[in-house]
């Protein structure tokens, strides 16, 4: 099929498709989480190897007589193992072996059902999560059994707490920090005056599907227990930042390599290939953006995309595998596919030079495969932009990226609506910058876009168009920003 003809049969699938081509649903302190996709574990390459028989093992070489040490070569020998073994783990190496003990630890405790009332009248009272706590006081593990209310629940952040029972060792307390699903849900817990530090969590899956019925034996029959660590202070690391930002650049990076060998042809750019229509760095930010909660980003800014990184470098590719917005956008790129034919089985068919998995469900919580949907979404969405758009888009890639990742929050009318308050603020889009430090006694209240001017680079606040997605192009915008700093200090160093 040509490039011409292949061009024709998009915009024909384009005009027969619902207007509603964006991928995520920004992640919010959601009071009700849905279900999460339970996608099993893959066997790491260390599990799936078979273990040689020691029957089957090579004959060794007879030894050969050497002197016997001196009292000095044994003596430097002992001080080389004290040096050795008194060698101190690292923070981040601690926290990764803990994570690991943790998980075998829950592996087979057994999850308590209740059930109250008889007959119909019969209910699930609640869903029973356990977690590892740690104490370094005392060098020993501890599981503690917190019942939280069956969905759907009611509880809403900022208001009464939310309901819980618990079963635990005594003189154990504990109170709900955030969230009430498989993603979020976390408690803190303490033993009298000591904090104990949460390294693992049991939490069951249950089918949908079921929970609408209310069967709730056979709720309880399917239930899928996934042994998964939200993010906790007690994991937070400035290696595993470091690592997670490495982790996402080097998917990044891979995902535009394989699109690239694969000579794809961009749908935007007649002439170009789909792997120069997006840089792996504005990959890289949607990836940390999906999983940054507004309310987090406006309280603690740059710590909460640390603490998102943070959460990459310790869980690699099992990061955000069972987040799931209210949108049912699932996954660390938050695709959504709704009733089996929306966005990401739309990109699927648009971009099949890709590759992409076709199961949704293990597709989009894959990042590597996440990652090449976006760019083909991007792709996809650049085509529909108009001349005046996407053409200066080519040039400034990253700065006017706003306009893309503005469609992949909330589709193609934002893209409208965007250029229509930069044209309301008399801003040419050739001017628009990165952001840069504001001079002392400059205050401007943001969402904003940063614009070059004869003074310098300066801020101006984004009218109001769309409350998420000003906050979402903030977000990209700074994330961006941040993450290139950071690059920039590291070439220094080097």
């Amino acid at each position: 099929m040509t490039r011409t003809v292949s061009r024709i049969v998009a915009w024909t699938l384009l005009a027969f498709s619902p207007a509603m081509f964006t991928a995520c649903a920004t992640q919010d302190l959601t009071a009700d989480e849905p279900e999460p996709v339970y996608v099993p574990e893959e066997p790491s390459a260390a599990q799936a190897a078979p273990v040689a028989s020691t029957e089957e093992a090579e004959e060794p070489e007879p030894p050969v007589a050497q002197a016997e040490p001196s009292e000095a070569d044994r003596s430097a020998d002992r001080m080389a193992e004290v040096l050795v073994a008194a060698k101190p783990e690292q923070r981040h190496e601690l926290i990764r072996d803990l994570v690991g003990e943790a998980k075998v630890l829950l592996h087979d405790v057994e999850l308590k059902y209740v059930f109250t009332g008889k007959g119909r009248r019969e209910t699930l009272r609640g869903r029973p999560v356990a977690f590892a706590l740690w104490s370094e006081a005392t060098k020993s593990w501890s599981v503690a059994h917190i019942e939280i209310p069956r969905p759907p629940i009611k509880w809403k952040p900022g208001r009464r707490p939310l309901r819980f029972v618990m079963r635990a060792a005594p003189g154990i307390s504990a109170r709900h920090v955030k969230g009430t699903g498989a993603e979020r849900l976390m408690f803190s817990f303490s033993n009298g005056a000591e904090s104990l530090k949460v390294y693992g969590r049991k939490f069951p899956v249950f089918d949908e599907a079921l929970l609408k019925k209310r069967r709730w034996r056979e709720v309880v029959a399917t239930a899928r227990p996934i042994v998964y660590l939200p993010f906790t202070q007690d994991t937070l690391d400035p290696r595993f930042v470091v690592e997670g930002r490495e982790y996402l650049r080097n998917t990044a990076l891979k995902a535009v390599e394989e699109l690239r060998r694969a000579r794809i042809p961009s749908m935007a750019f007649p002439g170009e290939l789909l792997a120069d229509v997006v840089p792996a760095e504005v990959i890289m930010t949607l990836a940390v953006i999906e999983q940054t909660d507004d309310g987090d980003y406006r309280r603690k800014q740059e710590l909460a995309f640390e603490e998102v990184l943070s959460q990459y470098g310790l869980k690699r590719e099992d990061a955000y595998r069972y987040s799931v917005s209210r949108a049912k956008a699932i996954g660390p790129m938050q695709f959504t596919n709704w009733r089996g034919n929306g966005t990401y089985a739309f990109v699927v068919r648009l971009c099949p030079a890709a590759q992409l998995d076709p199961n949704f469900e293990r597709g989009a919580t894959n990042l590597l495969n996440a990652m090449k949907a976006a760019i083909c979404l991007f792709d996809i969405e650049l085509m529909q932009m108009p001349a005046h758009i996407r053409l200066p888009y080519r040039d400034n890639k990253k700065v006017l990226g706003i306009f893309p990742v503005a469609a992949y929050n909330g589709g193609p009318r934002n893209v409208t609506k965007l250029y229509r308050v930069i044209q309301r603020m008399r801003v040419n889009l050739e001017d628009l910058r990165m952001p840069a430090v504001e001079p002392d006694g400059d205050s401007v209240t943001c969402p904003c876009l940063w614009h070059e001017q004869p003074t310098g680079i300066s801020a101006m606040t984004i009218p109001r168009y769309n409350s998420e997605n000003r906050w979402y192009i903030e977000k990209y915008q700074n994330i961006l920003s941040l993450l290139e700093q950071e690059e920039a200090q590291i070439e220094s160093t080097n």
